[in-house]
């Protein structure tokens, strides 16, 4: 079999480094191209030492030098480049087969556009592309004919339970409705009136997954699956009543699906990232992931319930920007990333966090998003917007 090669796209985030971790099992096979990442010179150098990649970029021009010169004394034959238009770069070399974009925010977004547009088989791990991009960034994906598949646990759930011929950006054939599945994070059983309290300590504090900060926030506010709400929403072309979100605390069920002849499939396995990294590799084919066998007996039991949308008012406010459409999407999403920083910082209380969102989708109400350049412009608005209002306290 032929070597693939591959650009990791946030080679030093948790997904990158799942990836590598998979990918190292099978050297024979893939071949590391280019790794990137924002600013972590010392985590992106400790990576090349071991990968040895063809290219290394940090978007941060100082902290690329720094790399540059550490990779030169270590005799790495690796080439370091800096800035977001070598993110592009890498992700759309003639020696890449697949890319996995794993860049958290709105920055992922026009490089993963770049693996798009080049062909490549892009495996999705920023939630980015599809929140801001919605309908051009699938649009742009039927054009080229690339090759789309989901790595979030509960879209590539879904994947795996559609059918063999299926091609992400269309209607599944027979498919009545989805359902997502959702740990309900850390805070799923606090009393209502202790959430204003929540710390980011609390709040970070996931019982299933082990997550960056951001997305562990996200999780607890249900941020995180509202967002994949919107994403299920652009996968797999169906409307917003379609999508259904299930709390189910063991995160075993990573997500269903319902056909009209009354089946659900639903895809299985404990929570590890290598497993829809590894399906997402290799598909058609499987290969092994290090992923410690689902047991269960031991398991014992699988609980499902609805979600509760006043302890999780996110979800609501995903809902409401999906169905409105235009770039609710985009002014969610920046929002949120606003909001959720500033908590981190004890700047904000936990409930401040579905406030600002709220009050931004109503500020908003008219923008207008139909394209990568007025996507990220009205990104950039939100943001300064959000600030502003964080730094006068009207939250």
């Amino acid at each position: 079999m032929a070597t693939r090669g591959i650009t990791i796209l946030g080679a030093t985030g948790s997904i990158g480094r799942s990836t590598l971790d998979v990918l190292a099992r099978h050297r024979e096979a893939y071949e590391v191209v280019a790794l990137t990442a924002n600013r972590n010179a010392d985590g992106l150098f400790a990576l090349c030492q071991e990968h040895r990649p063809a290219f290394a970029v940090l978007v941060e021009s100082e902290a690329a030098r720094q790399l540059a010169a550490r990779v030169q004394a270590a005799g790495l034959p690796t080439r370091v480049l800096a800035g977001e238009a070598a993110l592009r770069e890498v992700a759309a070399l003639p020696q890449v087969d697949c890319v996995m974009a794993a860049i958290v925010g709105a920055t992922g977004l026009a490089p993963t556009l770049a693996a798009v547009q080049a062909k490549k088989r892009v495996l999705l791990a920023n939630k980015e592309a599809l929140v801001v991009g919605g309908a051009w960034f699938m649009s742009a994906l039927r054009e080229s004919g690339a090759e789309l598949i989901p790595i979030d646990s509960e879209h590539n759930a879904v994947f795996q339970c559609l059918p063999a011929n299926y091609r992400t950006g269309h209607m599944p054939a027979g498919i009545t409705r989805i359902l997502l599945t959702a740990s309900g994070g850390p805070l799923r059983d606090w009393p209502l009136d202790r959430m204003a309290a929540v710390t980011p300590e609390q709040a970070c504090a996931h019982p299933n997954w082990v997550m960056g900060r951001k997305i562990s926030v996200d999780s607890a506010t249900m941020m995180n699956k509202g967002l994949e709400i919107i994403e299920a929403r652009w996968l797999f072309d169906l409307m917003p009543e379609q999508i259904e979100v299930v709390v189910h605390p063991q995160s075993v069920v990573h997500s269903m699906v319902e056909y009209v002849d009354g089946s659900v499939l639903a895809q299985l396995g404990n929570p590890d990232m290598r497993t829809p990294i590894a399906q997402a590799l290799a598909y058609p084919a499987r290969l092994a992931a290090g992923v410690t066998p689902l047991d269960l007996i031991a398991t014992r039991q699988l609980d499902f319930a609805a979600p509760d949308l006043a302890r999780f008012p996110c979800l609501a406010h995903a809902y409401a920007a999906l169905r409105a459409g235009g770039a609710m999407p985009v002014v969610l999403n920046a929002a949120n990333e606003i909001a959720v920083a500033a908590f981190l910082a004890g700047q904000l209380a936990f409930t401040g966090i579905a406030a600002l969102l709220e009050r931004a989708l109503t500020h908003f109400s008219s923008a207008r998003a139909d394209d990568l350049d007025t996507a990220l412009a009205v990104d950039a608005e939100v943001r300064a917007w959000a600030g502003r209002a964080l730094a006068e306290g009207k939250t």
